[in-house]
């Protein structure tokens, strides 16, 4: 069983090799060298690389040396991981730029007054063409087309420059240098941590472990969270902008960001897990976990800011009319505290039979203060006022 530090990780490899790294440092009486690569080939970090930048905090807050490599010499190269294309390479002004962004940006997560930055152009600047072809020699063509996507390339015919087969193998040197024991990176990662632990073999080094956590999907639903695909969630853009942005994921992606995104106890996301599964409506969760992030990035304050913002600015607007219907829920016999969404749309729309109303709500063309309701037994509060949509002309606003 691995130790808490491998809690949430998707994959640990060797297995048991954390454990065995962490034992032996106790006995050795010295921290771990945790390492994580950036190529700073994007100016803004966003959610996703924060599921990576939470882990390396636990191994910080735990007493190990956090050791964060910038590359700016391989961002020249370009990574194309996970990528059936080239990535084309950045200018040496621009790295440098994105570079400075991204260690302001790790204050958001990191304690940077106790981490160790590196830039990987401090031992490949000073290789010469013989060192650079000897530290390729021990690494054969068949090892780097083991990757998915130079494999996918090179058997759909399209190119594989040279220049990006070297990549993984720098980002391996990079391990060498700095004495790695433990690599963190997400599962797109692994093939070039791997490259790492046989550097480090090849050399008679202890090899590191690899240690990939999962890859937060983009709020678009399909890719993973990419500032190149534009389905990022940037960790410094404004508290409303994130606020929306969270909104507008849907709803299939609702378990995954309560688990990789917000910083709620496990008590409270188990709770809100089987309060969904049991036909809380989906927009209510969303409202939680777009305040959590927003709070962990701007603040409580920027929070419930940005979340009087989204109902005013864009929730009200979206479903505002100027010919709606008004009706009392104790007016119509139900208590306030508990409507029945079917039994409310009988009494106001008699004409419909419950079958239809039943229909309508699964096709998802019911709306509560403009979130979609599909759940047919849903049952809601109404302390203060409520919008509610039916079909595409039924506008009401229900009251106390």
């Amino acid at each position: 069983m691995e130790s808490y530090l491998g809690k949430g990780a998707e994959i640990i490899l060797p297995k048991g090799g954390l454990d065995e790294k962490l034992i032996q440092a106790k006995k050795g009486g010295r921290p771990l060298i945790i390492k994580l690569g950036f190529d700073p080939t994007a100016p803004d970090l966003h959610l996703g690389h924060a599921v990576v930048l939470k882990k390396l905090k636990e191994f910080q807050e735990a007493g190990h040396r956090i050791v964060v490599i910038l590359g700016d010499f391989t961002a020249h190269i370009g990574d194309p991981t996970g990528k059936n294309k080239a990535r084309p390479p950045l200018s040496k002004e621009k790295i440098e730029q994105n570079a400075q962004t991204y260690l302001a940006q790790l204050s958001k997560i990191l304690d940077v007054t106790q981490i160790e930055v590196r830039y990987n152009s401090e031992w490949f600047d000073q290789m010469s063409l013989r060192d650079t072809i000897q530290l390729i020699s021990s690494t054969t063509l068949a090892q780097i087309l083991e990757r998915n996507d130079f494999k996918q390339r090179y058997q759909g015919g399209i190119p594989v420059s040279m220049h990006e087969l070297v990549y993984p193998i720098l980002q391996g040197y990079d391990s060498v240098v700095i004495d790695s024991d433990v690599e963190i990176g997400g599962t797109d990662q692994l093939f070039n941590i791997q490259i790492g632990r046989y550097m480090q073999e090849v050399r008679q080094k202890v090899a590191q472990v690899a240690l990939c956590m999962p890859l937060l999907k983009g709020i678009d639903g399909s890719d993973k969270m990419s500032k190149s695909q534009g389905n990022y969630i940037g960790l410094t853009e404004e508290p409303n902008t994130m606020y929306g942005k969270v909104m507008s994921i849907p709803d299939s992606l609702l378990l995954e960001y309560l688990d990789l995104t917000t910083n709620l106890p496990k008590e409270e996301r188990q709770s809100l897990i089987h309060e969904l599964e049991g036909g809380r409506n989906p927009m209510e969760i969303k409202k939680i976990i777009a305040r959590n992030i927003v709070h962990q990035y701007h603040g409580e304050v920027a929070a419930l800011a940005a979340e009087e913002f989204f109902y005013r600015q864009i929730q009200l607007r979206s479903v505002e009319v100027k010919d709606y219907s008004q009706f009392s829920a104790q007016s119509l016999g139900f208590l306030p505290s508990s409507v029945p969404l079917i039994d409310l749309i009988a009494a106001i729309e008699p004409e419909r039979s419950r079958s239809q109303i039943r229909t309508l709500v699964k096709s998802g063309a019911v709306q509560i203060n403009g979130g979609k309701i599909v759940d047919e037994h849903h049952h809601f509060s109404v302390s203060e006022e409520i919008l509610l949509k039916v079909g595409k002309r039924g506008y009401y606003k229900l009251v106390p």
